[in-house]
C-alpha cells in the first residue's frame, strides 16, 4: 500500500485528494479516500479577457496550496503529482505560476492537455460503474473548459474511443455572456447560443450517440445534483451516484438564470465559490442534455464524486511502477 496525493488546480477551483493506494491481483490499483479538499482561488479569474493571471488569483491560489502542502506532510504522503488545467494553459504568464508551485508544493506542476484532461476524468469518473452499462460519456464540465469523452470500462481498464475539450465552462461563459444581477433574457440567449456553439465541435469530435450512459463529474454538476435532490447542505455520500432526469436539467437552469446573487446563495447545497457561476454552468448542461437526449436514448445524467482527482491519483500510482 502506498500513499499518494493529486492536486487539481483548475479556473475555478484547486482540490486535493490524498489516498492510499492497494495493487489487487489482476495488477489493477484501488484507491481508499483519507482527505477531499476543495478551495475555490478563481485562478482563471480575467484570463479570458486579459490573457494573464491576476496577482490576486495567484495569491489566493498559494494561499491554498501552503495549506495542502502541511496535509500531505501530515499524511505522509509518498507520492505527489498536480495538474493544472485550462487557466494556466491559456495564460502568457505561466511561468509565475510554475515558479510558485515549486516554491510552495516542492514539485513543479503540470499543464497538461485538453485530451489528457479529458483522459484523466473518464478514468477516474468510471471506476464504480457497472462495465455493462457502457459505453459511457463522461462529461466534465470546469471553470475554463469542458471535456467530452466516450469509452468502456471492464472492471480493470478503461478505454477512451474519443474526447475532446472545448473551451467553455462556468467562469469562462459568465464573463463573457452573464454580466447582470440577475441576468437579463438576452444575456442568458446570449449564454445558451454561446454553449451550443462551442460545444458543436464536441459534438464532432465524440460520437454521442454511441453512449448508454451520460456520467457527470466536477462541481458544476454535482450542485446541480444537490438541488435536484432538495439538500439542505452538500453531501457528498448523497449526491454520488445520483442521478437527474434530463427534463429537471433545463428546469432547475431556468430557475437559477432568474435568480439573483443573493437568491443563489441561500441554496443550502451551494458553495459560496460557486454562486456567481452556477447559472452559467447550468446552461452549459442543458445543452449537453439537449444534445445528448437527442443523440440517444439517455434520460438522465447520473453524478459521480469521482472525476479527474482519482485520475491523477491513478496515474501517480502508474508512474511510481507499484506493481
Amino acid at each position: 500500500m502506498t500513499r499518494v496525493a493529486a492536486i487539481d488546480c483548475g479556473t475555478n477551483s484547486i482540490r486535493l485528494l490524498v489516498a492510499d493506494v492497494t495493487v489487487r491481483h489482476d495488477g489493477s490499483f484501488s484507491l481508499r479516500d483519507l482527505h477531499r479538499e476543495m478551495r475555490v482561488v478563481r485562478l482563471g479569474q480575467g484570463v479570458d479577457a486579459t490573457g494573464v493571471l491576476a496577482p490576486e488569483a495567484l495569491e489566493r491560489t498559494r494561499a491554498a496550496l501552503v495549506d495542502y502542502t502541511a496535509v500531505l506532510r501530515r499524511k505522509g504522503v509518498e507520492h505527489v503529482r498536480m495538474v493544472a488545467t485550462s487557466a494556466t494553459r491559456d495564460a502568457a504568464n505561466q511561468a509565475e505560476f510554475f515558479d510558485l508551485t515549486r516554491a510552495v508544493l516542492g514539485v513543479s506542476a503540470e499543464v497538461i492537455s485538453g485530451d489528457e484532461e479529458a483522459r484523466l476524468s473518464f478514468v477516474g469518473a468510471v471506476g464504480d460503474l457497472p462495465p455493462e452499462d457502457g459505453p459511457f460519456l463522461v462529461v466534465d464540465v470546469g471553470g475554463g473548459s469542458t471535456e467530452l469523452v466516450l469509452g468502456t470500462w471492464d472492471g480493470v481498464k478503461a478505454q477512451v474511443e474519443a474526447a475532446r475539450s472545448v473551451d467553455i465552462g462556468c467562469v469562462r461563459i459568465t464573463e463573457r455572456a452573464l454580466r447582470s444581477d440577475p441576468p437579463t433574457a438576452d444575456e442568458v440567449a446570449e449564454a445558451r447560443a454561446l454553449a451550443a456553439d462551442v460545444l458543436d465541435e464536441a459534438f464532432a469530435a465524440v460520437p454521442v450517440s454511441r453512449a448508454r450512459t451520460w456520467v457527470g463529474v466536477a462541481g458544476t454538476v454535482t450542485t446541480l445534483s444537490a438541488i435536484s435532490l432538495g439538500l439542505a447542505e452538500y453531501d457528498p455520500e448523497r449526491i454520488h451516484l445520483s442521478a437527474i432526469p434530463v427534463p429537471e436539467i433545463a428546469a432547475i437552469t431556468g430557475r437559477l438564470v432568474t435568480m439573483s446573487h443573493d437568491e443563489r446563495a441561500s441554496i443550502g447545497a451551494m458553495h459560496p465559490g460557486r454562486v456567481d457561476v452556477i447559472g452559467g454552468g447550468s446552461i452549459i448542461v442543458e445543452a449537453l442534455a439537449r444534445h445528448i437526449s437527442t443523440e440517444t436514448s439517455i434520460t438522465q445524467l447520473l453524478v459521480t464524486e469521482h472525476d479527474i482527482l482519482d485520475g491523477i491519483a491513478l496515474s501517480v500510482a502508474e508512474r511510481a511502477d507499484l506493481q
